[in-house]
C-alpha cells in the first residue's frame, strides 16, 4: 500500500500531476447502461463495483488524481429519484470511499479529488453548457453547500468545483468553501475566450485569484483547442497552478443524449499546456484510459499494469 498521501498542493510545486479521464465513458465500456437521469450516479446504488473498477482503469493508466462519481449526485436529483436524505448522504460518502479504495490499488500516491458539479448537471438537461439558470448567487449556494459539506466529511484529498459555467455559480461555491481548510480546484467549461455563459474568462479567474483554499484554476469539458489559451490566461490572472481537463472533441446532444463529432484530443498538446502553466493536467469526457496513459507518459509517469 502507498505511504500516507502528501498534500497535493505540495505536489503541485514539484511538477504536472496527471488527472483521470472521462469516467461515464468508462463505465460505458464496462457496459454499464448510463441512460438514467442520474448517469452515472445511480451506479453508487446499484453497481458500485463498476465505479471501483472504472477508477482502477485510471490507475492503472497512470492517474494521480481520481476524481468521484459525485459530479451529477445532489440531493435534489436523488430525491427526484425516490431516495432519502440520508440515502443520499451515504451514496454522496460511497463516491469518495470507492474513489480511495482504488487509489490504494497503485504503486504510488494517488489523491482523491470528490467532484461538486453544477447545478445544470443536476438539471440533466445539457444546462451546464448554458449555465445562467434564473438563480440567484445566494440560491445556488444553498444549493451547494449540503452536498459540499457531506463529500467534506467524506475526507477527500480535494474538491473539485469543475464543469461551472459561469461566474455566479463560480462565487456560490467560492462561499461555501471559504474558510472551510480543504482544498479545492475551480475549473470552468467554456467556448472560445469565454465562460459557457458568455463572460470574459480573465473576470472569471480572477474570482479564484485571492481565495486561499483554491490551489488550481483552469477549464475542463471544452475542446482541447481552446484549452490552450486558457491555459496561460489562468496563469497569468491568477498566479496560481492551472488545472485543465479538456473533452474529446465530440459535443454532446442534450436532446438525444449522445456525443457528436469527431475526436480531436491530442496528448501532445500537454508540453504545451506545462509550459504555460498547468499542474492538474488529465481528459474529461471521453477521453479514456489509453489517452491518459499517453499523457502520463508525456510527462514522465508509467503505467502501473
Amino acid at each position: 500500500m502507498p505511504a500516507p498521501t502528501a498534500p497535493l498542493a505540495d505536489a503541485l510545486a514539484a511538477g504536472p500531476v496527471v488527472l483521470d479521464g472521462g469516467l461515464s465513458n468508462q463505465l460505458a465500456d464496462q457496459g454499464c447502461d448510463l441512460t438514467d437521469e442520474l448517469w452515472s450516479a445511480r451506479l453508487l446504488a446499484d453497481a458500485p463495483e463498476q465505479i471501483e473498477a472504472a477508477h482502477a482503469a485510471y490507475v492503472r493508466a497512470g492517474a494521480q488524481v481520481l476524481i468521484t462519481s459525485s459530479y451529477q449526485a445532489a440531493y435534489e436529483g436523488f430525491a427526484r429519484s425516490g431516495l432519502t436524505r440520508g440515502e443520499a448522504a451515504g451514496l454522496l460518502r460511497r463516491s469518495v470511499g470507492l474513489a480511495r479504495r482504488a487509489a490504494q490499488s497503485g504503486r504510488d500516491e494517488v489523491w482523491v479529488a470528490a467532484s461538486v458539479g453544477p447545478y445544470g448537471a443536476m438539471l440533466a438537461d445539457g444546462s451546464e453548457y448554458r449555465g445562467r439558470y434564473g438563480l440567484t448567487v445566494a440560491e445556488l449556494e444553498r444549493f451547494h453547500r449540503p452536498r459540499i459539506e457531506t463529500l467534506a466529511e467524506a475526507a477527500p484529498d480535494v474538491l473539485a468545483l469543475e464543469t461551472v459555467p459561469d461566474t455566479d455559480e463560480a462565487e456560490a461555491l467560492l462561499r461555501v468553501v471559504a474558510g472551510r481548510g480543504l482544498p479545492v480546484w475551480l475549473s470552468y467549461t467554456i467556448d472560445g475566450g469565454r465562460t459557457r455563459a458568455g463572460q470574459p474568462l480573465d473576470e472569471a479567474f480572477a474570482l479564484a485569484a485571492g481565495i486561499p483554499e483554491v490551489i488550481a484554476v483552469g477549464v475542463n469539458c471544452c475542446t482541447a483547442h481552446d484549452a490552450g489559451p486558457a491555459v496561460e490566461l489562468a496563469h497569468k490572472t491568477t498566479g496560481k497552478p492551472v488545472v485543465v481537463y479538456p473533452n474529446s472533441g465530440e459535443r454532446w446532444d442534450a436532446t438525444a443524449r449522445a456525443w457528436r463529432g469527431l475526436t480531436t484530443f491530442d496528448p501532445s498538446a500537454v508540453r504545451d499546456w506545462q509550459a504555460a502553466g498547468a499542474r492538474l493536467i488529465g481528459g474529461c469526457c471521453r477521453v479514456g484510459p489509453g489517452r491518459i496513459a499517453e499523457l502520463a507518459a508525456l510527462l514522465g509517469r508509467k503505467r502501473c499494469d
